[in-house]
């Protein structure tokens, strides 16, 4: 997992975003995967979406 200070919040989406890139990596020689590719990058998005939330909710709560 990425070294990146947080919370335990963040820590999980960084984990579930990284095993995405892992499952995408996976399927990338694998025919017919497109759509489920797809998916998982929507997916991932919407994880980073998340996080960036977190990021910032967690950078005010500090100042």
């Amino acid at each position: 997992m990425s070294s990146e200070a947080g919370s335990t919040q963040c820590r999980g989406l960084i984990e579930a975003k990284e095993s995405l890139i892992r499952a995408m990596n996976s399927l990338g020689a694998t025919d017919d995967t497109d759509n489920i590719q797809k998916t998982l990058r929507e997916i991932y998005n919407e994880l980073e979406q998340l996080h960036e939330s977190r990021r910032i909710k967690e950078s005010n709560n500090l100042n």
